[in-house]
C-alpha cells in the first residue's frame, strides 16, 4: 500500500499532536516495512528525525504558488500531489482532510482526538470554533474511516456530528518509548539540580487553561497548607488563566510553593521522563479530555496519577489512578495526602499503572491502525 499522511504537525508541533504523529508514523514504518509511507508537509524541520526511517518519503509543496500559500496547499491543493504519487490511502492525523479529497478516488482516514471546541466553545476564539467545525465536519462526513482515540471521543462524534458508529474505529494512541525507560536515581537528581527543583514535588503537565483546572490544584494546596507543604512543578504555558492562578497564589501566600518551569527554561523532550520519575505524582484533575496523554506518560514512568472522574480518564488510567472530583478541592487534597503518606498504595499504583500501560504500546497502536488501512485496501 502507498499511504500518505498529513505531516504538518509531525514537523512543526513538539507537543501532543506532534508526538502522536511522530510515534504513529515511526511505529508503522518500523513494524510494517512492506508498505510505502509518504509524509506531505508544508515544510520539513529537524523536529522529526527520519534518519532511522530511510524509506519514509517527504513531499513538500513544489509549485511557486503552493510554496507561497502553504496553508492552502495543505488544505486543498495537496490532493493533486496525492494523485501524482498514486497514494492509495491518505490519513489526516489531526481532525482534518484536504477539501476535495472525496472526489479524488483516494481512500481517506481521519483521526479525531476530541471535540472539546464543541463542548466548551466559550473557551475558544469564535472564529477558531467556526474554522475547526468546518474542517472537522467535512472530515467526519467524507472520510472512509474515522479514527477516535478513545471511546469518549467516539461518543462525542456520534453526539455532535451524528457520525455513524459503524464508521468509527477506536484506536488508542501511545507515547514516546523513552517514558518506559527507568532512569537511575543519579540522573533524576541531576535534572532536579539542573533546574533547581524541590527535593519532593507534585507535577502538572498541560496548557494553563481553565479546562485543565490548575486553579483546582492550588486551591487544594491551600487547604493543605501547614500540614502538607509539597511544592507543585508546573510544565506548561498560558495567558489570562495563568494570571488568574498567580493572583490566587499571591493572595494566599503560596507563590513560593509553585514552580512555573517554562518561565525559567525550555525543557527538552528527552528530559520529560526524568521530570515524571522525580515526581511524587502527576496531578491531572482536568474537567474534560479526549485521551489525556500525560496520564499515559506517567503510567509508563511508574509515577502515581491523580486524575478526574468521568470523561476519558478511566480508559486511559484504568484501575491505577486515584480519581477525584475536579470541582472539589478537598477531594484533590485528600488524594495528594494519600500519595505522600501511604507507601503501600503508591507501590500498588506504580505496578498497576505499568500493567495498564501495556495496552498502549507503540506496536499495538500501529497494528490496530494498520488493520484499519488493510480493511480499506480490501475495499478499493
Amino acid at each position: 500500500m502507498k499511504i500518505g499522511f498529513d505531516a504538518k504537525r509531525a514537523f512543526q508541533n513538539d507537543t501532543g499532536l506532534g508526538n502522536y504523529s511522530r510515534t504513529l508514523i515511526s511505529s508503522l514504518a518500523k513494524d510494517f516495512p512492506g508498505d510505502e509511507y509518504y509524509l506531505f508537509a508544508p515544510k520539513q524541520t529537524g523536529m522529526y528525525d527520519l534518519t532511522a526511517l530511510p524509506d519514509v518519503k517527504v513531499v513538500l509543496p513544489q509549485q511557486p504558488l503552493h510554496r507561497w500559500f502553504k496553508s492552502a496547499w495543505r488544505s486543498r491543493f495537496v490532493v493533486k500531489d496525492l494523485l501524482r504519487y498514486n497514494i492509495g490511502i491518505y490519513h489526516g492525523l489531526s481532525h482534518e482532510l484536504p477539501f476535495g479529497i472525496h472526489k479524488s478516488g483516494i481512500r481517506s482516514v481521519v483521526t479525531m482526538h476530541d471535540l472539546i471546541f464543541e463542548r466548551y466553545p466559550e473557551q475558544y476564539n469564535p472564529i477558531d470554533v467556526i474554522t475547526y467545525r468546518r474542517k472537522a465536519r467535512y472530515a467526519c462526513r467524507e472520510a472512509d474511516r474515522v479514527v477516535a482515540i478513545s471511546e469518549q471521543t467516539k461518543q462525542d462524534l456520534i453526539t455532535y456530528y451524528q457520525t455513524p458508529a459503524h464508521k468509527i474505529d477506536v484506536v488508542y494512541q501511545s507515547c514516546d518509548p523513552s517514558f518506559a525507560v527507568t532512569y537511575p536515581d543519579d540522573d533524576i537528581a541531576e535534572i532536579g539540580a539542573k533546574y533547581r527543583l524541590p527535593s519532593q514535588y507534585f507535577l502538572y503537565v498541560g496548557s494553563l487553561i481553565e479546562r485543565k483546572n490548575l486553579l483546582g490544584i492550588v486551591t487544594a494546596m491551600n487547604t493543605l497548607k501547614g500540614t502538607l507543604d509539597v511544592p507543585l512543578v508546573v510544565l506548561g504555558n498560558g495567558g489570562a488563566y495563568k494570571k488568574k492562578v498567580k493572583a490566587y497564589l499571591e493572595a494566599n501566600g503560596l507563590t513560593q510553593q509553585v514552580v512555573f518551569l517554562n518561565e525559567q527554561v525550555r525543557i527538552k523532550n528527552s528530559e520529560l521522563p526524568l521530570l515524571y520519575q522525580g515526581a511524587l505524582a502527576l496531578i491531572y484533575p482536568s474537567f474534560f479530555e479526549g485521551f489525556g496523554i500525560p496520564i499515559l506518560e506517567a503510567l509508563w514512568s511508574r509515577t502515581p496519577v491523580i486524575t478526574s472522574q468521568g470523561s476519558c480518564f478511566a480508559e486511559t488510567a484504568g484501575d491505577a489512578a486515584l480519581y477525584v472530583d475536579p470541582q472539589d478541592p478537598v477531594s484533590i487534597a485528600d488524594a495528594m495526602r494519600q500519595v505522600t503518606t501511604n507507601t503501600s498504595l503508591v507501590k500498588q499504583m506504580q505496578e498497576k499503572g505499568w500493567q495498564h500501560a501495556q495496552r498502549f504500546t507503540p506496536d499495538k497502536c500501529a497494528a490496530a491502525m494498520m488493520k484499519v488501512y488493510k480493511q480499506l485496501n480490501k475495499e478499493i
